[in-house]
């Protein structure tokens, strides 16, 4: 397939027309920033051989300045999502044994930098990692797709991603509703692209 024959991906005033996705609400979201609850996010996402991944860090704004992220973790089935947050030492240590489990693959979207940091933090390569943009890649898209791209391919929807959300202080020992739900539909779109696009 030759450039010009590349299959385009849908651009910003297209996706602005289509109908909004579905989204998680809290009921299907679970914060996880204890040892216990991360036990217990553990046995539940063991049960599913895929989940959505990503992460997210607390934005820098200065030219130098190095992130100490990722501060979340979301995994997600196509049923629930969790949001670990990671200050507490044991949770991270069971995070980062999930994400160190090759029996499971971790699918999202733009994982390059989520992995680097993930081995800066918490000292673990994550396993089994599918990064979507190349599946679409390889199937004759153009261009990165990202997650709204995907949507709007797959699902002939838009994604909506809160701007004020996704630079907000992932840091914070307290998470409010609007960074919940933001975190956990990233993850959970991921996994909803990976099976939609029939990589089982």
């Amino acid at each position: 397939m030759s450039d010009h024959e590349k299959l385009p991906t849908p651009s910003k005033d297209e996706i602005a027309l289509l109908e909004p996705f579905e989204r998680l609400g809290l009921d299907r979201i679970t914060l996880v920033n204890t040892a216990a609850q991360a036990r217990e996010a553990c046995s539940a996402l063991i049960e599913h051989t895929v989940w959505g991944f990503d992460t997210e860090s607390k934005p820098t704004f200065f030219k130098d300045q190095v992130s100490d992220g990722p501060h979340i973790v979301q995994l997600s089935t196509p049923d629930h999502a969790w949001v670990f947050q990671l200050h507490e030492p044991a949770c991270r240590d069971q995070v980062a044994a999930l994400l160190a489990h090759s029996g499971h693959v971790k699918a999202g979207f733009g994982l390059g930098d989520d992995t680097k940091r993930i081995v800066a933090k918490l000292a673990v390569q994550p396993a089994a990692v599918m990064e979507l943009n190349a599946v679409f890649r390889a199937r004759g898209y153009r261009k990165d797709m990202g997650v709204k791209g995907a949507v709007a391919v797959l699902f002939n929807r838009r994604f909506f991603k809160s701007k004020k959300a996704a630079t907000s202080n992932w840091a914070a020992p307290q998470l409010n509703e609007a960074q919940l739900v933001y975190a956990a539909n990233d993850a959970w779109a991921a996994v909803r692209v990976y099976h939609a696009l029939g990589l089982d």
